[in-house]
């Protein structure tokens, strides 16, 4: 009762019809990001596609700015000199087939990203059903499919994050934390609008940006006026 006491009085310091400017909503969003942990600012993008046809899909990665905010865990697949390469570059763990083993059979997922290189996806896609429910099977498109396993790990670690459409045809991404302050979130949040607006496909029609809105982990969210 006490979280939505808080909530209740971060919807009264503001307009919730109103679309702001891109400072002052971050602003908003910070101050009314009032739970006692350092709260995950994130964008959430509406598009004018339809999700259901192949060739109006909007997906892509990007490094963000100022990173996320959370130092994701690196799982590499791999063999010889890429797993050792993947281990210079900082990757939290490296294996092959006692790993995918290990996840197989012991549920073990204490990860966030998997990279592997194309020689591994063999045996990776045996696990794909296990690994694709929770979002960590490797893809080439989000570049955790590559024998550059060292480019991938330090992207991953400096803040990479992927966008992608859901059946709703919104974009959820988090592109910070309450503590970055609003220079970086505004930063972030440009280099993010950039890139969706340039993945447009040829096949959309009409207006392309139906919406976009700021909000934290535990606060509301807030209508950013953003012009294409």
């Amino acid at each position: 009762m006490k979280m939505a006491k808080k909530y209740a009085e971060s919807i009264k310091s503001y307009d919730r019809s109103k679309s702001y400017e891109l400072a002052d909503a971050a602003k908003i969003v910070i101050d009314t990001a009032k739970a006692k942990f350092d709260e995950t600012i994130e964008l959430h993008v509406r598009l004018g596609v339809d999700p259901r046809q192949a060739d109006q899909q909007v997906r892509g990665v990007l490094v963000l700015p100022n990173g996320t905010g959370k130092t994701k865990k690196v799982l590499v697949i791999a063999k010889g000199d890429k797993a050792d390469a993947a281990t210079a570059a900082g990757a939290d763990y490296v294996g092959a087939e006692e790993t995918i083993a290990r996840i197989q059979h012991d549920n073990w997922f204490d990860f966030d990203v998997m990279i592997t290189t194309p020689d591994m996806m063999g045996m990776v896609g045996r696990i794909g059903r296990i690994l694709g429910p929770k979002g960590l099977m490797p893809n080439p498109k989000s570049g955790t499919v590559t024998m550059d396993v060292e480019k991938a790990v330090k992207e991953v670690k400096a803040g990479k994050v992927e966008y992608r459409l859901d059946k709703t045809a919104i974009i959820h991404v988090a592109i910070g934390k309450k503590s970055f302050g609003t220079q970086k979130i505004m930063e972030n949040f440009n280099a993010l609008m950039d890139a969706v607006v340039k993945a447009k496909p040829a096949a959309a029609k009409g207006q392309y940006i139906k919406s976009v809105t700021l909000s934290s982990t535990m606060g509301p969210g807030v209508k950013v006026n953003f012009r294409q």
